[in-house]
This record gives C-alpha cells, sequence and structure tokens, in this order.
C-alpha cells in the first residue's frame, strides 16, 4: 500500500526534480497529482515513464491526500498551504515562509530525523535553504564528537538557485560576450553574472549581511545546535548547477583531520573524495545528479587552537531541494504513517 502524493510548483525545476526523485527512488505511490498555475495548465511533467498533466492549484481539494510537496514561492506557499495541511495533508515546503516558524520542524533527515515528530502542530515541514542543507550534512557528525564552537562558511552558490530565469540570464550573457551586439543587460541580477562573480544573494539587511547569508546562521543553529556561532559570505558564481562552500570549523575539541576525515566517510548521506593530489577534489559539474554531498580538502587550520577547513558540493538542486524534501517525504512514511 503507498500513498497519494500531490507536487504544487510541479513545472518548475525543483518540482520537476521531484517528480524526478520520486521515480528514482521508488517511493511508493498509490496515485499522484502534479498542481500548477493556470498559465501552466495542462503543462506535461514526466513522472517515471508515466506522463502527468498538470491540475490547477487553485481549485484543487487536498483532503484525502496523504503528502503534499511545494516546490512555489512564499507567497504562493502561503496561500495554499494552510489548507492543504488543514485537509489533513501533510505539506513539505520548499519555500522559506515556515523556516523559522517555532511550530514547523526544519529537517534534514541525515542531522535531525527526531524533530519531524513535532510537524503535527501544523501539519506542515519546512525544507532549509540550498546553501545550508548540505553545510549541516557536514557539520552534525563532527559536531557530535568534538562540539563546534563557530563556523565561517563561504559560498559559491549556482544560478539554478535563483530559478529558470537566472539560469537563462547566464546562458544569454555568455552567448552576449561573444556575438557583438547581442549583450544582455542583467535583469535578475544586480551585476552581469557571465564571467563574474556576485557577492550578493537575496536583499541585504541592517547589518550588511545579506538574506540568504543571515537563512544559513538562522537554519544551522535550528537544525544542529543554538550554541554554534555562525558566519556567511554568499557569492553567486556562474555555474549552472550545484553549489560550493569553504568552510572554516573551530571545535572545543581538538579534532585531528584524518579522525575527521574517517568520521565523515562513515557519516550519511556524505562521500568524501579528497586526494592531496591534481584533480584530488569534486567540483560543483561532477556532483550535477548525485545524491551525495561531496567532502575535500579536510585539512587542519594551524591559526587557531581546533581547527578543520573543507570544501562541500552538492547538486543544490537536489540535496539543496528536491531530494531533502523526498527524504523528508520517506521519513514521514517511516515514522508516522506507515502505509509504504
Amino acid at each position: 500500500m503507498g500513498y497519494r502524493i500531490v507536487v504544487v510548483g510541479a513545472t518548475g525545476n525543483v518540482g520537476r526534480e521531484m517528480l524526478n526523485i520520486l521515480a528514482e527512488r521508488q517511493f511508493p505511490v498509490d496515485e499522484i497529482a502534479v498542481l500548477a498555475s493556470r498559465r501552466s495548465l495542462g503543462t506535461e511533467c514526466g513522472f517515471g515513464e508515466r506522463t502527468l498533466k498538470t491540475e490547477d492549484l487553485d481549485t484543487f481539494d487536498f483532503t484525502g491526500w496523504d503528502m503534499a510537496l511545494f516546490a512555489v514561492g512564499s507567497e504562493a506557499t502561503k496561500k495554499y498551504a494552510p489548507g492543504a495541511a488543514k485537509a489533513g495533508c501533510v505539506v513539505i515546503d520548499n519555500s522559506s515562509l515556515y523556516r523559522y516558524h517555532p511550530d514547523v520542524p526544519l529537517i534534514v533527515p541525515e542531522v535531525n530525523p527526531d524533530a519531524i515528530m513535532g510537524y503535527s502542530k501544523k501539519n506542515i515541514i519546512a525544507n532549509p535553504n540550498c546553501s545550508t542543507a548540505q553545510m549541516v550534512v557536514a557539520l552534525k557528525p563532527l559536531h557530535d564528537r568534538a562540539r563546534i564552537k563557530r563556523v565561517v562558511v563561504s559560498t559559491y552558490q549556482s544560478v539554478s538557485g535563483g530559478g529558470k530565469d537566472a539560469m537563462d540570464e547566464l546562458w544569454n550573457q555568455t552567448k552576449g560576450v561573444y556575438v557583438p551586439g547581442q549583450e544582455v543587460t542583467p535583469s535578475k541580477f544586480t551585476k552581469q553574472i557571465a564571467f563574474n562573480v556576485i557577492p550578493h544573494i537575496d536583499s541585504f539587511m541592517e547589518d550588511g549581511q545579506t538574506k540568504e547569508e543571515w537563512k544559513m546562521v538562522a537554519e544551522t543553529k535550528k537544525i544542529v545546535d543554538p550554541a554554534i556561532k555562525v558566519t556567511a559570505t554568499c557569492v553567486r558564481v556562474p555555474v549552472f548547477v550545484g553549489h560550493s562552500e569553504a568552510i572554516n570549523i573551530e571545535f572545543e575539541d581538538h579534532l585531528d583531520e584524518d579522525e575527521a576525515r574517517d568520521i565523515l566517510r562513515e557519516a550519511p548521506g556524505i562521500l568524501v573524495v579528497d586526494k592531496r593530489e591534481d584533480g584530488g577534489y569534486t567540483t560543483p559539474a561532477e556532483c550535477v545528479g548525485e545524491y551525495a554531498t561531496f567532502i575535500s580538502r579536510i585539512r587542519q587550520d594551524p591559526t587557531i587552537d581546533n581547527g578543520i577547513n573543507l570544501w562541500c558540493v552538492s547538486d543544490n538542486l537536489r540535496k539543496g531541494a528536491a531530494l531533502n524534501a523526498v527524504q523528508i517525504a520517506e521519513l514521514l512514511g517511516r515514522r508516522v504513517l506507515k502505509k509504504g
């Protein structure tokens, strides 16, 4: 016996990836509905060997459906998610709307699976920000061993984190550099993204950090440990898919780089590729389509007493969004609904 699943925002990058991953992982589905706005009504979406047509989100009745994976923005989520949850359908939300709500668990299944039991307060579970999700998968096993005091992270985030329009802008600007008369003025980004990097993701806050940087701080505290100090610099780079992060970690206790490497090798959701030779590390181009969070460049930081540096790479459309949502659905099925 399987589940009745709804994918909301099925025509977007993340929604389509959710459908791909549900099929790849053979999630026990008895019935599936794909929803979109009226302008995308009837658009076809692939689900394994099946082709599904989108239904109207405005008129859809969530009664009798088990889970709804939301891959729409905060405004649409605010409008439709409460109704779905009230109808008895558990909402797994990929937007930022509920991440910081005290009655909504923020889940990365490899990190804080027990927190899922808090879903019943609102019948909603939040999916973290893409840059946070991959980082906390790496932090948690190390934190369990030596207690993390402080994290300094610099991100190198692909344009797919900004959606299809952002990907199109990188493509068009790249072509425009080489074809006279086809230069493209920035619209999705504040400055040229082709052959450039932009130290600005989301809006600026009064203290000078961006909202994306604030998200990494707040979400790491909620998911892993509120005592961890986190400071982040988030940068958009001209890569289509795959987020990279340079992470500096300060521990309360000494942790040798060899032990850290061994811990990460055994940790769920992580693949260590760490050879001190040309090509002995993972880049974003190599992680596309993969489930794992890849860790490389593990080394001692000699400038502090108990420090480790590492390089962290993941497919942001997968672990940063769609895969994590499906893993939450799997966890909910195992722990609570128990149909599959």
